[in-house]
């Protein structure tokens, strides 16, 4: 389980690192694919990806603005 505990961390892609901690049992395995969201999760997932040795593709991704909410 993952701590809820504020860690302050470098970039992102040393996040992606510390989160590979806790995804050790995904490793090399064929039905696992990391998505990376455009615009900051690229860096994360990498890191996951190339640790694990898994598949990783990009979803781009825009925000949506509401007239009400800016």
């Amino acid at each position: 389980m993952i701590s809820t505990s504020q860690t302050i961390l470098q970039d992102r892609a040393a996040a992606g690192r510390r989160l590979v901690e806790h995804l050790r049992h995904y490793a090399r395995r064929p039905d696992v694919i990391i998505l990376a969201l455009s615009r900051g999760g690229v860096p994360v997932a990498y890191e996951v990806a190339m640790a694990l040795q898994v598949r990783l593709d990009l979803m781009l991704v825009r925000k949506l603005g509401v007239p009400s909410f800016p």
